[in-house]
């Protein structure tokens, strides 16, 4: 806005005491001030609003003004509330270094003019960035990107001084504006809160605080040719979809720079479509070795297809790369326990996403990944490098799976899921659930189809378990691990309260830590002096301890048998 622009609003009371050569300066903000030296605060094109009170006699004002006019101020604005007139020397200061000065009357509030200034700058830049915007949107519609989602949020940056990030539904970023990025944990507290806050019905942007920040929250939405209908359960795409989180507080906004970042979503959403398009090749080489795996296919049939797909997985690839497969499910209740939205293809969205580490950003890390779907599962096909050499094949479970961890390149089940457990669960609200399964590592085509169903039994063993996300590797399907999940819940409740009712109630009237005492004890594989020493006791108390165990249930924990059972009553209960 232009400084003869505050002078033709009554409303500001402001009247024009020198300067009107001047009155087609800029104003790109606003300062109130009394600092008898204010240039630290001002970066040039303000209108600097004073009261006065630095002013203690008539040689105060060349040097304050002096300092204005040095900083590149649009104007000064002096209230009369304090003095009354203004001061010659203030008006004479003004005249001799060209600086528009104008007298406020004392009826009005700095705040007035402060506010008025505020939106009337913000309203221009809005109308600046959405022409950009919308240039931009029919460059990237028309041809090739131009710089991707960065453009635009270096837009928001440079024009509207808003920090903002594109993020996955698992909050890994996508993009940002410049060197800046979220921490992981805040990326991830914001995902959380948006699926939450969508899964609610609440409308966007949604308004989260992460560590004394506050964000506003808009969906991307999709888009393209998978785009779910607006008439459609939202639980189609909550956890596919993009956000566009910016550091600022979007309540108070006015209608115009609203409809700004819901264009900026627009804009990026035609990038996400473009992308997803790109993984069309991918999804099609998994559809297709899934088949011939599941068809029982020739070996040589499926290697061929595997050599196919090496290349676009591993670009520049020199040796033939091992295998994993995963298989995750989605699964929402209904009304009735079941419900009719199709889980298949948001697990293989999902799945894409829960693929690629969390520590790496961009749209692109998940070019690794094949991911196809078949009724409600989805399968990805995750290609190694061969780091190690390989034994020969033992299928599925074979020894080449236990690499040395340094050297093993593979997914673990106990760790895939833990940087996006929070946002999914958000997600996921409280009728659905998320079961995954992880296979050992397979370098032959003969390997496949026990890997397939390694992972499969893996969900299905994870799917026992209580939770709204759960995993399971191929390695507990060799242990007890693999059994308990699948233990009747009322012989699960007759066996465990047989052995441990008694210790409780004993620990509940004499806090003695009698199941500690014996989970500690069994920890440290029956050794007295390692289980003293962890818990800090003289072996003579631990000996009282477990002899007590022994007397209240009859078992002897010197005796195998007893200390398995023991064991297994521990993990049941």
């Amino acid at each position: 806005m232009r400084l003869r622009a505050l002078l033709e609003t009554d409303a500001l009371g402001l009247r024009l005491l020198g300067g009107e050569d001047e009155l087609d300066r800029s104003v790109r903000g606003v300062m109130t001030t009394d600092l008898r030296d204010p240039s630290r605060y001002l970066s040039g094109g303000e209108l600097v609003l004073t009261g006065l009170a630095w002013r203690r006699d008539a040689a105060d004002s060349e040097p304050f003004v002096r300092i204005l006019a040095g900083a590149g101020v649009a104007g000064l604005a002096a209230g009369e509330a304090e003095l009354g007139d203004i001061p010659g020397d203030l008006v004479e200061a003004c005249a001799h270094h060209r600086l528009p000065l104008f007298a406020v009357h004392e009826t009005v509030a700095f705040a007035t003019i402060t506010e008025h200034v505020v939106r009337q700058v913000s309203g221009e830049r809005a109308g600046d960035l959405a022409a950009v915007v919308d240039r931009h949107r029919r460059l990237m519609t028309s041809g090739p990107a131009g710089g991707g989602p960065e453009v635009v949020l270096d837009l928001l940056g440079s024009d509207l001084d808003l920090h903002a990030w594109v993020l996955s539904p698992t909050g890994r970023q996508i993009a940002g504006a410049g060197e800046t990025s979220l921490p992981g944990p805040v990326g991830a507290a914001l995902a959380g809160q948006h699926l939450a806050a969508t899964r609610s019905g609440r409308r966007a942007p949604h308004r989260a605080t992460v560590e004394g920040t506050t964000y506003s929250l808009f969906p991307i939405r999709n888009t393209g040719r998978g785009a779910v209908p607006a008439s459609r359960d939202v639980r189609e795409s909550v956890l596919s979809d993009w956000l566009l989180a910016v550091e600022a507080d979007a309540g108070d906004w006015p209608p115009a720079r609203l409809d700004l970042l819901q264009g900026v979503t627009q804009l990026i959403a035609v990038e996400r479509d473009r992308r997803d398009a790109a993984r069309t090749v991918r999804r099609r080489l998994a559809q297709e070795v899934l088949e011939l795996v599941q068809t029982g296919a020739p070996p040589a049939e499926i290697a061929a297809r595997l050599r196919v797909a090496a290349p676009v997985l591993l670009p520049g690839l020199g040796t033939a790369p091992h295998w994993q497969v995963v298989v995750a499910r989605v699964e929402w209740g209904g009304a009735e326990g079941r419900s009719a939205v199709p889980g298949g293809p948001v697990a293989q969205a999902l799945l894409e996403e829960i693929l690629v580490d969390p520590a790496v950003t961009g749209p692109d890390t998940a070019d690794r990944i094949a991911v196809a779907h078949a009724g409600e599962e989805a399968v990805a096909l995750v290609p190694l490098p061969a780091v190690t050499t390989p034994a020969p094949d033992r299928g599925a479970g074979g020894d080449d799976a236990h690499a040395d961890a340094h050297d093993d390149p593979a997914l673990h089940a106990d760790v895939l899921l833990a940087a996006v457990r929070e946002p999914l669960s958000a997600g996921l609200a409280d009728d659905g659930r998320l079961t995954l399964g992880v296979s050992a590592a397979v370098h032959s085509p003969e390997g496949l189809r026990g890997a397939l169903e390694e992972a499969r039994h893996a969900r299905r063993v994870a799917a026992a378990r209580p939770g709204r996300v759960c995993a399971a590797g191929h390695h507990e399907l060799a242990s007890h691990v693999l059994l308990l999940p699948f233990v009747p819940d009322d012989v699960r409740r007759a066996f465990t309260a047989r052995l441990l009712d008694p210790l409780r109630d004993y620990d509940r009237r004499h806090r003695a830590e009698l199941i500690p005492t014996l989970e500690a004890f069994l920890d440290c594989d029956g050794s007295w002096t390692r289980c003293a020493t962890r818990l800090h006791l003289h072996v003579n108390t631990l000996r009282y301890r477990v002899g007590r165990i022994e007397q209240l249930t009859g078992r002897d924990l010197s005796r195998l048998e007893d200390k398995l059972d023991f064991f297994l009553a521990l993990r049941m209960s």
